[in-house]
């Protein structure tokens, strides 16, 4: 028997004992919120410590010869040696790290959602959807504030793609007259990969530090970045989410209060090209253009004007963005118009038959005692038993008219507070946070509508397969702007043929569509055409929804809410936004509701007798001079005058801020407020002139009625 010799069978034998002990890799590991490395002798070769502000940590997780590290909403990939190989940004906190099957995923939080991304080659697979959430947009700038001085050259070494370390270094080698470390520091700032609200927020202090040729570059790899993720210029963006975006609208309003005019232009022309529908951007332009007006530069004013009017296409009616907000001022003013009117009526009808209806409560106990001993004849004896059919008439078409007002103030309030749900003004649809927000938001109105959101959203995440099912749910005869996007998914899985028809399709319904023209080589002219010249070129122009179609997947139309009115009007008062503890709305809708349903049936109630001879008391002559048309209403001219008096109070009561008519009246200056007392005075002194020649046309028929 052959003998192997004794190093030989020691070296197997350890061999075969560390194979059963498994393979010993270098480790990254965690030991509170310090990050450190041993090689194989077990010595710690580096360290990284992340401060508590900057969330929630995840891992280590070692793979392919990499150790990453959730960091708040970063995910970090370490080598060996210690040098950080990338940062992945995610659109919310990471909550665990995954990497089974060789596959490395990442899960982050949106509150009550989760959504799963997949790492590879050092790169986020899919949409990566920013929610404008300032804990997530502004995280970067949060952790390089987190270093203390004395390590700030370290840190920026360790994380070179965080800008923010290099703008401080910037800062600190110009406060030390160190002009080259400087603009050395500030160049590496702006050549890091960030998303575009990092690069918002680096322009903004860039711009403060004094480098507005670096501020200028940082605000161009936004708009990229801002394109390359699908957000666009068609989608309304609100203020709120602007903050969360870096806040440019803020560095613009701060530069023009400054009357840096120059640097100003290149924040409001960065607005202009990736968002120019930010909430409130009418009042924005109007005061660059006012501006420009003091600089001897009206030619650009009235361009900027221009294209400010150009944005009001697609709202509702033209109106621009604050349409319904509009549209709501317009239902309050009828509102107060309208009590103002049924106000007066009743008290004219007071005073008209207080004699006669006293009269005949004396032998039911009087006014107040009536409603003990005889309620049911009493009931019989309201001041509104005693006025004509006409003057009950009237009445019952104000009530009518208040209820509908009061139907369209709801209908605007609601509809108007939805428009501006943070799902629907971000700037793009898509990702887990978008579809949570539009469950939450329940849409109620046009299934059509609704497909053209939810498919759209499917097809910028690129599930073109949901994008088609979805859209196939509007039906056999989809709407222009679903057509033109069935075009953009045929011409990108390379149908070109199919995608022009498509195309012409959507032309043939809706002539106007920009997009459809601009996918057939058109070259119509909108700002949403020159974003994607510039920054999507390749790629077909999708359609996206305007405001009339979000309004119209939010909610029923306004008529379909008027019949909601009628079917449970109880319930729809109720949800009108007044303000008041709900016991106080639950009576004072009653009592509306009591008073309109008595109005209406007193019409079938024949009139009392002594509303015949209820003469013309001094009171209420008093009282229809006093309430233009009170006196008047048995005819045509009572109704115009009482109307005419009561929406011209309404108005200007509008006008002095009595209530909240803005959007609808404008800055009107003395001027409106001018006219407004013409037109009062104009209505009193036809009031006059009617009321005289009733009362001679009164006298008139006493002498006949006495000669006969």
């Amino acid at each position: 028997m052959n003998r192997r010799p004794l190093s030989l069978r020691f070296v197997l034998l350890s061999a075969f004992s560390l194979s059963l002990a498994g393979p010993v890799y270098a480790d990254a590991s965690l030991e509170g919120r310090t990050l450190s490395y041993q090689n194989d002798a077990g010595a710690t070769t580096w360290s990284r410590s992340y401060p508590p502000e900057l969330g929630v940590l995840s891992g280590p997780l070692n793979q392919n010869g990499l150790s990453w590290l959730a960091v708040g909403p970063a995910l970090y990939a370490y080598a060996p040696n210690g040098e950080q190989r990338v940062r992945l940004d995610f659109p919310a906190e990471i909550s665990a790290l995954d990497g089974g099957g060789g596959t490395l995923q990442a899960t982050a939080g949106f509150g009550s959602v989760r959504q799963t991304f997949t790492v590879n080659d050092m790169r986020i697979q899919g949409r990566v959807v920013l929610p404008p959430d300032a804990g997530v947009t502004g995280w970067l700038a949060r952790a390089a504030a987190a270093v203390p001085q004395a390590g700030l050259a370290q840190a920026a070494q360790q994380d070179p793609a965080n800008p923010f370390l290099e703008l401080r270094l910037a800062r600190l080698a110009q406060a030390q007259n160190d002009r080259y470390g400087a603009v050395s520091a500030t160049q590496r700032a702006v050549s890091a990969e960030v998303p575009f609200a990092a690069s918002v927020q680096l322009a903004s202090q860039l711009e403060t530090a004094g480098y507005p040729a670096a501020a200028d570059l940082a605000l161009d790899r936004a708009a990229r970045d801002w394109a390359a993720r699908g957000y666009d210029p068609a989608l309304v963006v609100s203020q709120e989410a602007l903050r969360a975006y870096g806040d440019p609208l803020t560095e613009l309003n701060v530069l023009l209060a400054q009357n840096k005019l120059r640097r100003a232009d290149a924040w409001i022309r960065y607005l202009r090209l990736v968002s120019p529908r930010f909430e409130g951007y009418p009042d924005t332009y109007a005061r660059y253009a006012r501006i420009l007006d003091t600089q001897d530069r009206g030619g650009e004013a009235d361009e900027w004007r221009q294209f400010s009017r150009n944005l009001s296409a697609g709202t509702l009616y033209n109106l621009g963005p604050g349409s319904l907000l509009i549209l709501q001022e317009a239902a309050r003013v009828l509102t107060l118009a309208l009590l103002l009117a049924i106000l007066a009526a009743l008290l004219g009808y007071a005073a008209h038959y207080r004699a006669v209806q006293g009269a005949d409560l004396a032998a039911l106990g009087g006014r107040w005692g009536g409603w003990l001993r005889h309620p049911l004849s009493r009931a019989r004896r309201i001041t509104l038993a005693y006025a004509g059919f006409g003057e009950k008439l009237v009445l019952a078409a104000l009530l009518l008219g208040l209820l509908l007002s009061l139907s369209a103030w709801v209908w605007t309030g609601r509809v108007n507070g939805r428009l501006l749900d943070p799902a629907l003004s971000a700037g793009t649809y898509g990702g887990a946070w978008f579809y949570d927000g539009l469950d939450r938001l329940s849409l109620g109105g046009s299934p059509a509508d609704i497909a053209l959101i939810r498919g759209l959203a499917s097809q910028l995440d690129g599930d073109t397969s949901a994008a088609r099912q979805t859209y196939a749910s509007a039906g056999a005869t989809p709407g222009a702007c679903i057509q033109n996007n069935l075009g953009v998914l045929s011409a990108l899985g390379g149908d070109s043929a199919q995608a022009k028809g498509s195309y012409r399709q959507a032309l043939a319904q809706d002539p106007g569509q920009v997009p459809a023209s601009y996918n057939l080589g058109l070259h119509p002219q909108s700002p949403e055409t020159g974003f994607q010249e510039s920054f999507r070129s390749t790629q077909p122009r999708l359609c996206y929804p305007d405001q009339q179609a979000l309004i119209q997947a939010l909610d029923t139309p306004p008529g379909a809410s008027a019949l909601g009115l009628l079917r449970d009007p109880w319930t729809a008062l109720n949800n009108l936004p007044s303000g008041l503890p709900r016991p106080l709305q639950w009576v004072w809708v009653g009592l509306l509701l009591l008073f309109t349903a008595v109005s209406l049936l007193w019409l079938l109630v024949p009139r009392l007798p002594g509303g015949l001879v209820a003469g013309r008391p001094p009171l209420y002559r008093v009282t229809a001079l006093l309430l233009p048309g009170s006196a008047l209403l048995e005819g045509a001219w009572g109704s115009v005058l009482l109307l005419g008096w009561s929406t011209t109070l309404a108005v200007l009561a509008g006008h002095l801020r009595l209530i909240s008519a803005g959007s609808l009246l404008g800055t009107g200056g003395t001027g409106l407020a001018t006219f407004l007392l013409v037109a009062l005075a104009g209505i009193y002194a036809l009031n006059i002139l009617v009321f005289v020649l009733d009362e001679l046309r009164t006298v008139r028929n006493i002498r006949r009625a006495k000669r006969g």
